[in-house]
């Protein structure tokens, strides 16, 4: 007995140690670890997002159902990995609303330590008839559900302005895009998709509903900026707060061709750039646009030099300057997940690593979430399908494991 209480010692502080090494290199080695966070199965999950709470712990969220819009079992689950732990917590339900399709998750931890849940509830199994809503929890970290302090819908108003603005850019889009290189089909679905965004943006019903996150929640100067998109007539927007979530109003459009989707990263200089799935004709490109007043009004959408399959992505700014995207850097599937570094701001991305991989039609890999937590490590989470069986992927890797090796 005594030799195997000694024998548990000894295993105990090797452990320590071990551990201790790994934490202290993390930086240096090049490290990634993935594990699913639950067993695949039949059933839809999709779209997670992740953050990190004050005491590390670690919350995914993601959708579950039967399918996605239409199907009005669909509810929001989630599930917690504690420090040290080496597995994740079982899932629980998140939020359901009874009767209709919860989507879309995006989760925030403001400076009090708060968790706060945006997402969509789809009110006539469509995504123009989304509703948003927003959700605060200060007892979120215990196990078991979170104890929702408070709820409320988001209500935002696109007025005049906001059509003027749209209504402005478009001759524009549709003299770009009636190049000579496109052939005539293409013209034809441009000016069509074109179209599409001047009928749905004179409904003020359909201005007014409609608007989804994706990406986190991210700040400039004190404010907040909640990055949404309408799927409807595929543009995004910004939802502004200056008084940390209580009140909310609509920015400026970002207009492009089929730019939903978007994730904010903030310069050095206070500019704001989003970054947007291609949800329009080809070329499929990630877009990208710029705002200068701390997302009031914005750029027009246009290409970047990343590729994008018509898949969500997601680029974040990391403590030490550098940009981080995470996505599918190819024009066609979402069997390749990648991710980039940025030394300039986004300017280029010479850094690339693959992340997930799978032969065309044997794999999927999407939807992507992105943290940096405390101790400097990054943690990603993405929806997996694999033999018709769905769940959510996390991994935890660092820099230098992305530096390790090109793309």
């Amino acid at each position: 007995m005594r030799f195997q209480r000694a024998g548990g010692w000894v295993f105990w502080w090797v452990c320590c140690l071990a551990a201790l090494a790994v934490s202290g290199s993390d930086r240096v080695i090049p490290t990634l670890i993935s594990e699913v966070i639950f067993a695949p199965e039949a059933r839809h999950n999709h779209a997670s997002c992740v953050v990190e709470a004050p005491d590390g712990t670690l919350l995914v969220a993601w959708f579950n159902g039967s399918g996605e819009r239409k199907a009005d079992d669909v509810k929001l689950q989630a599930s917690r990995r504690r420090p040290g732990s080496r597995s994740w917590e079982p899932r629980f339900t998140l939020w359901d609303t009874p009767g209709f399709p919860d989507c879309n998750p995006s989760l925030h931890v403001d400076a009090q330590g708060r968790l706060w849940l945006f997402h969509a509830v789809i009110l006539a199994n469509t995504w123009e008839s989304t509703l948003l809503q927003a959700r605060v929890s200060a007892r979120w970290r215990t196990r078991g559900p979170v104890r929702w302090d408070g709820m409320e819908p988001v209500l935002l108003a696109p007025g005049e302005e906001f059509l003027k603005v749209l209504n402005g850019h478009l001759p524009r889009l549709q003299q770009e895009h009636s190049r000579p290189d496109l052939t005539s089909r293409q013209r034809q679905e441009v000016s069509e998709f074109i179209e599409g965004i001047h009928l749905g943006a004179t409904n003020r019903l359909y201005r007014r509903l409609g608007w989804m996150p994706r990406a986190h929640l991210t700040t400039v100067a004190g404010r907040w900026m909640l990055p949404l998109y309408h799927d409807g007539y595929s543009i995004s927007m910004v939802a502004l707060s200056d008084d940390q979530g209580r009140s909310w109003r609509p920015s400026g459009p970002i207009v492009g061709v089929g730019n939903v989707q978007p994730s904010l990263t903030v310069r050095r200089d206070g500019s704001v750039v989003a970054w947007m799935r291609d949800n329009g004709p080809p070329p499929q490109r990630l877009l990208r646009a710029e705002s200068r007043d701390r997302g009031e009004t914005w750029t027009p959408a246009e290409d970047s030099e990343i590729p994008n399959p018509g898949s969500g992505a997601e680029v974040r700014v990391l403590r030490s300057g550098e940009w981080i995207f995470i996505g599918n850097a190819v024009e066609s599937g979402r069997h390749s997940l990648a991710v980039w570094m940025s030394q300039d701001e986004g300017k280029t991305w010479p850094i690339r690593r693959q992340l997930a991989g799978a032969l065309p039609g044997q794999g999927s890999f999407s939807y992507p979430s992105l943290i940096e937590t405390r101790d400097g490590g990054l943690h990603a989470t993405w929806s997996e399908v694999l033999g018709g069986r769905e769940t959510i992927r996390h991994a935890r890797f660092n820099q230098a494991w992305v530096r390790s090796a090109e793309f």
